[in-house]
C-alpha cells in the first residue's frame, strides 16, 4: 500500500497539483468521483451495470481512491491504520 501512495503523491508533485489541492476541494472531488461511479449503476441492475461498464467502473474506483490518499496525505493521516482501528470498532459493533 505505501507504493501506491507513494505513486499517487509523486504523480500529484510532479505536476505541482498540490498547491491546488486544499482539503475541500479534495473532499469534494472525493464526491464528484464516486457519484460518477454511481452514475453506471444507474437505471440497471447490478449485474447489468458491471457487465456494460465493468471497465469504467474500475477506473472510478481508482479516481476515488487516488483523491482519498491524495486528502490523507494533505490531512497527515495514515488510512491503512485507521482501516484497521474502524474494523476493530465495527467488530465491536457488530458482533458475529
Amino acid at each position: 500500500m505505501k507504493q501506491l501512495y507513494e505513486k499517487i503523491i509523486e504523480f500529484r508533485d510532479e505536476r505541482n497539483w498540490d498547491a491546488n489541492h486544499n482539503e475541500k476541494d479534495l473532499a469534494i472531488s472525493i464526491s464528484l468521483e464516486a457519484n460518477e461511479l454511481l452514475e453506471n449503476f444507474q437505471w440497471k441492475t447490478s449485474r447489468e451495470a458491471v457487465e456494460a461498464t465493468h471497465q469504467n467502473i474500475k477506473e472510478e474506483m481508482a479516481d476515488v481512491l487516488i483523491y482519498l490518499v491524495q486528502l490523507a496525505d494533505k490531512m497527515d493521516v495514515d488510512l491503512e491504520e485507521e482501516v484497521y482501528k474502524k474494523l476493530e470498532k465495527n467488530a465491536l459493533k457488530y458482533p458475529k
